[in-house]
């Protein structure tokens, strides 16, 4: 996709497979923003000159970088997206105050919580993984709650917001998470809203093209956890 237009120039450097990539992807892509996709090499020895230099801290993908200078960490970029467009409908955060600090809130909630737990369930083995597998349920049902006191089918109203884009990026992954490890981390019996949401997301114009590949995060994570599980060698 083009990089350089009436937004001025905008490039993401990213890889395909990232749930926090992709919700860059989506933001841009419920803008209109015409932008550079730049993909990375990650490992450790092969991250890119420019991927150092634009987030020389954290060393990390997702950066947008726009007309030369770059922002970091997905939550921040859409944030960014949103306040650098916002003549662009639609709009991805509230207008009020307080409703873009309860989106805030629980969009940091999705990162300190429901990431971290999925994470575990991926890793563990057992009664950890257990553990993990029932903390993400938990964490879920919360949103769930949050949804349906919107009354509305996105958190962000009749539109897609900032945490339906924070959640939504994570689907594919909760969904090969389980495929992989055969645990429960959204439990469709509990969260019949979440569930219905999730459905509709998915499907959704501009957010199903930026979804993470599913064949791709697959083949990766099968490895990931073979790599976790196998006995270590012997001496």
């Amino acid at each position: 996709m083009e990089g350089c237009g009436e937004d001025g120039q905008v490039k993401l450097l990213g890889v395909t497979r990232s749930p926090f990539v992709a919700r860059v992807r989506m933001a841009l892509a419920l803008k209109g923003i015409h932008y550079e996709f730049i993909e990375e090499d990650i490992s450790i020895q092969n991250k890119s000159e420019l991927l150092l230099q634009s987030n020389p801290v954290h060393k990390k993908i997702p950066v947008l970088i726009h007309n030369g200078k770059p922002v970091c960490e997905s939550i921040i970029i859409v944030q960014y997206i949103e306040e650098e467009w916002d003549s662009k409908a639609p709009f991805l955060m509230p207008r009020d105050p307080y409703d873009r600090a309860v989106a805030r809130f629980w969009a940091a909630f999705i990162d300190d919580n429901v990431f971290p737990s999925i994470v575990r369930a991926f890793r563990g083995q057992g009664e950890e993984q257990h553990k993990a597998g029932e903390e993400s349920v938990e964490n879920l049902l919360l949103l769930e709650e949050v949804l349906r006191s919107t009354g509305k089918a996105y958190f962000g109203g009749d539109g897609i917001g900032l945490v339906d884009i924070a959640l939504g990026a994570l689907l594919v992954l909760i969904q090969t998470v389980e495929k992989v490890t055969n645990i429960v981390l959204m439990d469709t019996q509990k969260s019949p809203l979440l569930s219905a949401w999730a459905d509709q997301f998915c499907k959704a114009d501009k957010v199903k093209n930026a979804l993470p590949d599913r064949a791709e995060l697959f083949v990766y994570l099968s490895a990931r956890r073979a790599e976790l599980t196998s006995p270590p060698p012997r001496n």
